[in-house]
């Protein structure tokens, strides 16, 4: 017999986050939001420093800022990079799971 309404899917199936619920997922959430909204404000920021660098017009005050600025958005994108690498290493080497603190899993009194 056809389902007149139909059936609802795991939105998390396939995602590898089928297990996590509750705090885990929120935890997981959140730090992807975090890595989201930094790499999305190191864009802007290369792109802000971009423009003041075109228009700096040989002022080297201006270009000074300017590459700071460049440097700086490198140096955190670095950092973000850096901090995925560290934890699926140390991940790896502990618990034999490199995705072990990128996929946490909170487990509750009946578990």
């Amino acid at each position: 017999m056809d389902q007149i309404i139909g059936t609802v899917e795991n939105p998390l199936a396939g995602t590898g986050y089928e297990g996590l619920s509750g705090v885990g997922t929120f935890i997981s959430n959140v730090l992807r939001l975090f890595f989201v909204v930094a790499g999305v404000l190191a864009l802007f920021n290369f792109i802000v420093a971009g423009y003041s660098y075109m228009n700096a017009a040989g002022d080297s005050k201006k270009l000074d800022a300017a590459w700071s600025k460049i440097w700086l958005s490198l140096v955190g994108l670095i950092i973000i990079v850096a901090s995925f690498a560290i934890s699926a290493l140390f991940g790896q080497l502990i618990f034999g799971n490199p995705l072990y603190f990128l996929r946490p899993s909170v487990y509750g009194p009946g578990q």
